[in-house]
């Protein structure tokens, strides 16, 4: 059955696939094949991994340099196609994917992230077969979900990607409580997956029978034109929030996350924070805003005080980390607050630079837990009291430290920046949030500054550890090892010298979607719609 199964879906690959379906796909099938090479060939599964991945990279650029708004189909988006055999019609589940502006550049990001994450799986030297098909299959998951214009196959790729995450974790992870964060990431995260799921059933059920679907172009239009009832957007909303909201660390949901990345392998951190965090973002962005206006407004201000928990309270914890890991990953939890507030602005400066924001992390944190990944391995530890002065032994990885705790800081340059900024220009639009403002930028430029100065000082200079028995192994990074870190940061920069690049895609799907969420009419949806 399984084999039989697997040559229908690579029979279909062959004649159906798109740019679109190729990238998403490729890992799939990799891991599917992985799963019949033995168990000694530990450098052809790594090559096969490093390899597919690098294939959708590449691809995933070319997605992104075709796209054009212009060309795109009715409902905005490109690149479309569909699986036929695996949708369900009498439920309205269609396999159809697709990008608009809103979904491009995260796919773009994913891809990326998932080729560095790939290159950093040096560290893994038990059960490599496992690892590499989980780390294929969650890549395969991460960019299904992003690209699905279904809600069924959106909320069934997320967990396809989220299920490895627990493994990896707790087969692979390091340190003394990596059991405890494998049980309490599945707890949140089940949660939040659950409370998710419960609100897309019940906004699934809010359309007339003979017109139910999950295809979101269709959901969008018809909740365009067709405003929910106050009582049930009331109750779905609520759990949309909260359920996309503990997924993505919102804050008093958050303390899963740092303990979580700090036990993972440095690849499923790099994937995870980076790139499947985003799920939450992006549904609330795609689905709960334009769907539920009346309680997306009246939602706003409170999950703007909330993300001051993420900026604030979660920067202050970073600052007291004595471990690197547990600092990342706490200042990743902190950069969510950034994107949350771009959402509570409800208007299009806000939320296309909250889309911007998701973007840049997700480089930024594949870049820094990539690192740290690499100075544990040639040291053994991440206790910065027991590092200092790996500048002078570490060029490449030292320099390319520095980088990213200026990303991290939002220098200008950055991507970073550029989405920061632009969060703080809309949210200063809305009197309501002008105080919420103050403390973020506050919390963003001083707090975000002292500990990822903090770590640089710790970790990079100061005098080196000659009592350590590492400091007369550790070496740099080779030019093959270079090359993740290279291409995450060239990322950051290209982007923040060039950020219309991404804004120019991003802006009209924002704007579709604040104008549903702020009028409950978006007039460019309901004027396409129209013969």
């Amino acid at each position: 059955m399984f084999s039989f199964a697997s040559l229908r879906l690579c029979a279909f690959a062959l004649k159906k696939m798109t740019t679109l379906t190729y990238i998403f796909l490729l890992p799939l099938l990799a891991a599917i094949a992985l799963a019949f090479v033995p168990r000694n060939f530990a450098v052809i599964m790594r090559a096969v991994a490093v390899g597919v991945t690098f294939v959708t990279m590449l691809l995933g650029i070319l997605m992104f340099w075709q796209f054009n708004g212009a060309t795109a189909d009715a409902n905005g988006y490109k690149f479309v196609s569909t699986i036929p055999w695996l949708g369900a019609e009498s439920l309205g589940i269609a396999c159809k994917f697709g990008v608009d502006g809103l979904n491009v550049g995260l796919v773009l990001m994913g891809a990326i992230v998932a080729f560095a994450a790939a290159c950093c799986s040096f560290e893994i030297k038990t059960r490599e077969k496992e690892f590499y098909i989980l780390l294929l299959v969650m890549t395969g998951g991460i960019l299904g979900a992003f690209m699905s214009t279904d809600l069924f196959f959106f909320y069934f790729f997320h967990e396809l990607a989220l299920v490895p995450t627990f493994i990896m974790i707790g087969v692979w992870g390091r340190g003394e409580r990596k059991n405890f964060a494998t049980f309490q990431i599945t707890i949140y995260l089940s949660i939040g997956a659950l409370l998710a799921l419960i609100g897309l059933i019940a906004l699934y059920l809010q359309l007339p029978t003979d017109v139910r679907t999950f295809d979101i172009p269709t959901l969008t239009k018809y909740f365009a034109e067709h405003t929910m009832a106050a009582s049930a957007q009331n109750f779905i909303f609520p759990l949309l929030l909260f359920g996309f909201g503990i997924l993505v660390s919102l804050w008093p949901f958050h303390s899963w996350a740092a303990l979580g990345y700090g036990s993972a392998p440095s690849a499923t951190a790099m994937l995870h924070a980076g790139v499947l965090k985003k799920f939450g973002l992006y549904g609330l962005i795609r689905v709960a805003l334009p769907f539920m206006p009346q309680a997306a407004q009246s939602w706003m201000q409170i999950l703007a005080w909330l993300c001051l928990g993420n900026v604030l309270y979660v920067g202050w914890v970073a600052m007291r980390q004595k471990n690197l890991n547990l600092l990342i990953g706490n200042s990743s939890v902190a950069h969510m607050g950034m994107i949350f507030l771009g959402i509570a602005s409800l208007n299009l400066i806000g939320v296309t630079g909250a889309v911007v924001i998701m973007i840049a992390h997700g480089f930024l944190a594949a870049l820094t837990f990539g690192l740290s990944g690499y100075i544990y391995n040639q040291t053994g530890t991440l206790e910065m009291s027991e590092l200092g002065g790996l500048a002078k032994k570490l060029r490449f990885i030292g320099v390319a430290f520095v980088m990213a705790a200026m990303a991290g800081c939002g220098l200008p340059g950055f991507l970073n920046f550029v989405g920061e900024v632009t969060v703080f220009f809309g949210a200063w639009q809305v009197p309501a949030l002008r105080l919420v403002t103050v403390l973020a930028v506050w919390g963003a430029l001083i707090i975000g500054a002292v500990y990822m100065l903090r770590a640089v000082r710790a970790v990079m200079h100061g005098p080196a550890q000659e009592d350590k028995t590492y400091a007369t192994n550790v070496t740099d990074a080779n030019l093959w090892r270079k090359l993740p870190y290279a291409i995450l940061i060239a990322s950051l920069l290209v982007f923040g010298f060039f950020p219309r690049f991404l804004t120019d895609k991003i802006k009209p799907v924002t704007e579709q979607i604040v104008n549903m969420a702020t009028t409950g009419v978006a007039k460019t949806i309901v004027a396409q719609s129209k013969p």
